[in-house]
């Protein structure tokens, strides 16, 4: 059976609707070693966040992707906790930020010891959470993997070709990700179990396609957000990648968090793409069916295994 693995346990197609594929609930971006790092009460974190994931629920949301990896304040127990508290189920990953997030321990850890951890999380639990990761969350530097970021891509990969798991990464260039899909392959594992995090930033149309062509999901996440991508533009990527024949696309804001080294951070609510930008989506002539597909069918398809 296929399956969507959450904070609440497996869920399949049936049991979900509008999925929220790039989000966060909990996030530290300060690095490992400072003071306090990815620490907070858990009250003060439902206080926060089961607000804004109420909201979404209003607005047609049945779950969303956490999308924060180790390094950069990754807690279970936390996203568990607003989970169980606005009964709304949550997506966690394994695996590990980009550099210089990359904490000690998995500096020092060799590709074997990252495949067997990624492994323990993906078919047992994270951090004696009872939360079963989905997924795999990574990054790669604009300038191109480093040996470390490449040692974790391999195990990832291998992981990932051991359970079916979908490798999400927060890549800014294309021509990284070319870089990243040759190191996936040569393990064995293959595009078509990729996301590209964060296409929109790449300014290149032409490598969506060719990324797109290769069987990658194609992500754009910054919708509604401060970052200089009108919403005119993702509508323009989008049909231009459905007129070429290319479906795997996935939509969502990077909104949230809770971050302890920012407490006075308002968070950004994850309502924006029901809101407003669906309706421009329809607006602009993109059918019902289509939009379903792009929040419904495709989020569940690219982190359900």
């Amino acid at each position: 059976m296929v399956q969507l693995f959450t904070t609440l346990g497996p869920r399949s197609a049936d049991d979900l609707g509008m999925i929220l594929p790039h989000e966060h609930i909990f996030v530290d971006l300060r690095t490992p070693d400072a003071p306090g790092f990815a620490q907070a009460d858990v009250q003060e974190v439902i206080a926060l966040m089961v607000p804004e994931v109420e909201r979404a629920q209003a607005a047609g949301v049945t779950a969303l992707v956490e999308c924060t990896p180790v390094g950069v304040g990754r807690r279970a127990d936390m996203d568990k906790a607003v989970s169980q508290a606005a009964h709304f189920p949550i997506v966690m990953a394994t695996g590990i930020y980009r550099e210089p997030w990359v904490p000690s321990w998995a500096q020092q850890a060799g590709e074997e010891e990252l495949y067997e951890w990624m492994l323990g999380e993906l078919t047992g639990e994270i951090e004696a959470t009872g939360v079963r990761a989905a997924w795999i969350k990574l990054s790669a530097g604009d300038d191109g993997l480093t040996n470390v970021e490449t040692k974790i891509l391999r195990a990832a990969a291998r992981a990932a070709k051991a359970t079916g798991a979908v490798i999400g990464s927060h890549t800014i260039r294309g021509r990284v990700v070319k870089d990243q899909l040759a190191v996936i392959e040569s393990v064995g594992c293959t595009p078509e179990r990729f996301i590209w995090i964060h296409t929109q930033a790449e300014p290149d149309f032409d490598l969506h396609l060719e990324m797109a062509a290769r069987g990658v999901w194609i992500e754009y996440d910054w919708i509604g957000g401060q970052e200089a991508v009108p919403d005119a533009a993702y509508l323009e990527y989008i049909r231009r990648l459905l007129d070429a024949g290319h479906g795997k696309i996935l939509l969502s804001h990077d909104r949230g968090w809770f971050d302890p080294g920012n407490r006075g951070r308002a968070p950004q609510p994850f309502t924006y793409l029901s809101e407003t930008f669906i309706p421009k989506m329809l607006a602009a002539g993109i059918d019902e069916a289509m939009v379903r597909r792009l929040t419904h069918t495709n989020p569940f398809a690219a982190f359900a295994r």
